[in-house]
């Protein structure tokens, strides 16, 4: 055996393990489900029968899966970005330099570091309509989480108080990356802060913000624990998303061929939206300069 052909043979032995174990997890579970949303599976009923197409002929005309729908695009347009323009102005304050600027990055990085069900359980106590701190501090009396008007905002709340430290964090990398230069260069052409800004920072920065939108969109699209835990999807299923519509049919109805049906629906949702940030990350990269 030759040496580049061992060396070959080396390189595969460590890639193939990885490869296997991705299929495993990932690529088995994906086509198992999407198999199983072809049949009408109740084993409560001992119900299973091969129905092809017609459980997403019967999704179109669902009105709760529509409502469903709209809840997640709801909750991932407000929450994102909400992020987004929290998570950039506090990257601009900390990537300015000021005493104890090492101590302010690690506090505001505390949030994310918080377990999701603890964040859930946490704002669950602040927003209690009797005797939560929220009522209290801005003299109000909302039932915050059992009001049909404010149940599925209140989950936006929880989710920007803990995931704007994440998008903090990938903008302030892509800020410490700019070069000082261009900022000098700025300055001796008498552009102000706000034309700085906009001609020189946001341009530059403009795919760490697409890659960020990215991210938080595909995570804000397939929350479940934040929501199930403060909501549970109530009141009347007013602040329930597709994934957890489709947790109550697999899990406590037991349809899980529909069920199936539903997860495979929010895939190609989140597909999609990630497929477009995805088109426009590949293009803000193409037009970045240098």
């Amino acid at each position: 055996m030759s040496r580049k052909l061992r060396e070959r043979v080396t390189q595969y032995s460590f890639v193939v393990p990885v490869l296997l174990v991705l299929v495993g997890i990932g690529l088995l579970p994906i086509l198992f489900t999407l198999v199983l949303s072809f049949r009408r599976q109740m084993p409560i009923f001992d119900i299973s029968e091969y129905v092809g197409l017609s459980q997403y002929q019967f999704m179109l005309g669902d009105s709760r899966f529509w409502k469903a729908m709209l809840h997640t695009l709801y909750f991932v347009l407000l929450a994102v970005s909400i992020e987004l323009l929290l998570g950039l102005g506090i990257a601009l304050l900390l990537n300015q330099r000021f005493p104890g600027r090492g101590l302010a990055r690690a506090l505001v990085l505390v949030p994310w570091a918080v377990p999701s069900v603890v964040t859930a359980r946490f704002w669950a106590w602040i927003l209690n309509g009797d005797f939560g701190v929220f009522n209290y501090l801005f003299h109000t009396k909302v039932n915050w989480l059992g009001d049909p008007k404010w149940a599925l905002n209140a989950a936006v709340l929880a989710d920007v108080w803990k995931s704007t430290p994440f998008v903090v964090l990938l903008l302030l990398a892509g800020l410490q990356v700019i070069p000082e230069d261009l900022y000098r260069a700025a300055r001796v052409d008498g552009a102000n802060r706000w034309q700085t800004l906009r001609y020189v920072t946001l341009p530059l920065l403009m795919p760490v913000i697409l890659l960020v939108l990215l991210f938080r969109t595909m995570d804000a699209a397939r929350v479940f624990d934040l929501i199930f835990v403060l909501t549970g999807g109530g009141p009347a299923n007013t602040s329930e998303t597709l994934v957890v519509y489709a947790y109550k049919l697999l899990y406590r109805t037991l349809q899980f061929g529909y069920g199936s049906a539903l997860a495979v629906a929010t895939f190609v949702f989140i597909l999609a939206l990630s497929l477009i940030y995805l088109f426009l990350l590949r293009r803000a990269w193409q037009g970045r300069p240098g």
